[in-house]
């Protein structure tokens, strides 16, 4: 299956001219390979991205003024979050010829225990474009902790080889060690700390023992139930 997309070319390059593109509605596209000359094309970006989410991965691009290609995309550069595509790169194939690809692995169910550890998120495979799958699904129910799956493990659709090292691992379960925080200490009274704190021949009230008994200031009122002295008589 291929998805028809109607291109037009585009003289003007560069950063501006691509953002004016994607405000339209367009995305700035690039054809290359099969040794013909490069060109500068741009797609109708909901089309593009229909075809996408119909897992289409080999394309007709059809020229202004009549001919097409047949094509892959080759790479996408994306938005710094992820979300606008900001550029594609189609590269040319034939439908009759095995091709190379890299796929992306999918990762599905939950090892028997430990955590499932990715080591690599795509392979390279090799066959004619139309067999090139969207995805790999990896099933990974029955892994076991410390067993890890290797690329030759990967079960393959019909008609695809595999083209990475066999050897290659893909994935691994390892086991995650909890951390024991360990018990804070109690910190050391810092020498000096403790005589401060203590009142220095004082009572347990912390009142000096030179103040005990002293006489009022002059004008402080009388201490409760504190008998006031006699003025001397007058002769």
């Amino acid at each position: 299956m291929t998805a028809n997309l109607k291109t037009a070319s585009r003289s003007r390059v560069g950063t501006r001219a691509s953002r004016v593109l994607r405000m339209q509605g367009r995305i700035p596209v690039s054809l290359q390979g099969d040794g013909k000359e490069a060109q500068m094309l741009t797609i109708g970006q909901h089309e593009f991205l229909a075809a996408r989410r119909a897992h289409e991965h080999v394309f007709t691009l059809e020229f202004e003024g009549g001919g097409s290609d047949s094509a892959m995309v080759r790479e996408l550069h994306w938005d710094p979050l992820g979300e606008d595509i900001l550029h594609v790169e189609f590269r040319r194939v034939d439908l009759t010829r095995e091709t190379e690809a890299e796929v992306m692995l999918e990762f599905i169910g939950h090892p028997k225990g430990g955590v499932l550890n990715h080591l690599v998120s795509q392979v390279t495979v090799a066959a004619i474009p139309s067999k090139i799958p969207d995805v790999i699904e990896v099933k990974v129910d029955a892994m076991e902790i410390g067993h890890p799956l290797y690329a030759r493990d990967l079960k393959l659709p019909e008609g695809v080889r595999l083209v990475t090292p066999g050897t290659v691992s893909v994935a691994v379960v390892v086991v995650v060690k909890e951390e024991v925080a360990a018990p804070v200490a109690a910190a050391a009274p810092v020498e000096g700390e403790a005589a401060a704190a203590a009142p220095a021949g004082g009572d347990k009230a912390g009142v000096p023992a030179a103040e005990k008994g002293a006489a009022p200031a002059k004008g402080a009122a009388p201490a409760k139930g504190a008998v006031p002295a006699k003025a001397p008589k007058k002769d």
